[in-house]
């Protein structure tokens, strides 16, 4: 079967970072390439469009909100999602890495790990690792669940996708994905990648105290919703 892939790109004033992006993600021979514009006050959609992206447009806030707007905009042949930032952090170069176990029939969900993988240097702050840590300890702890990350970067299967239901709207999007695969016995993958520093703009979480607080009460609290609901 040849997979019909499709990325998603949430992206709220990332006009600086989304060229090069997108230029990696034009040669790799994606049946779909969507920007979602999550508010931006910049350019972000007309670069999208420029550099050959669709633009899906998704005023109400949040990164759940951008990718469940992504989702709905798929074409219906898509067979794979891809989800990666727009801020150049995640190389999408890696995305071949990323997609050999779902095609190889290994894998319904494969997580890139910055964690196994290398880093520049400053890409992850402190708080970062450190929420990432507690986040994956308490998921061990309460639902068996053995991840070593909580990153964007990641590719499954659309009807896995379709059966995980996902509502989240904003910072526990990828946490969300991660209890709901444990619970269904999904097969996932985790594989190392190399995390980079934003290529442009500022980060609308680590790069603000608000962002990071506002990330790691919603991750923490979407963990403990889940524990509490088994």
């Amino acid at each position: 079967m040849v997979e019909r892939i499709a990325a998603v790109l949430p992206a709220r004033n990332e006009q600086e970072a989304l060229p090069e992006v997108l230029r990696v993600l034009a040669v790799l021979g994606l049946a779909q390439i969507l920007v979602v514009d999550n508010g931006s006050s910049d350019a972000t959609a007309e670069v999208a469009r420029r550099c050959g992206a669709e633009v899906v447009n998704e005023p109400r806030r949040g990164y759940g909100q951008a990718c469940l707007a992504g989702m709905a905009a798929l074409k219906p042949e898509i067979t794979v999602v891809v989800f990666l930032d727009a801020d150049g952090s995640d190389d999408p170069a890696e995305l071949k890495r990323l997609l050999e176990p779902i095609e190889c029939g290994e894998a319904e969900m494969v997580l890139a790990s910055r964690v196994l993988g290398e880093h520049e240097a400053g890409a992850l702050t402190a708080q970062q690792g450190f929420g990432n840590w507690l986040a994956t300890r308490l998921l061990r702890v309460l639902f068996g669940a053995r991840y070593t990350d909580l990153g964007p970067f990641r590719a499954i299967r659309r009807d896995a996708l379709d059966r995980l239901g996902m509502r989240d709207t904003n910072y526990g999007w990828t946490i969300e994905m991660q209890i709901k695969a444990h619970r269904a016995g999904m097969r996932v993958v985790e594989v190392p990648v190399r995390y980079r520093k934003r290529r442009g703009g500022q980060s609308k979480i680590s790069g603000t105290v608000s962002g990071t607080l506002g990330a790691g009460v919603k991750i923490i609290w979407t963990i403990l919703r889940y524990a509490l609901n088994r």
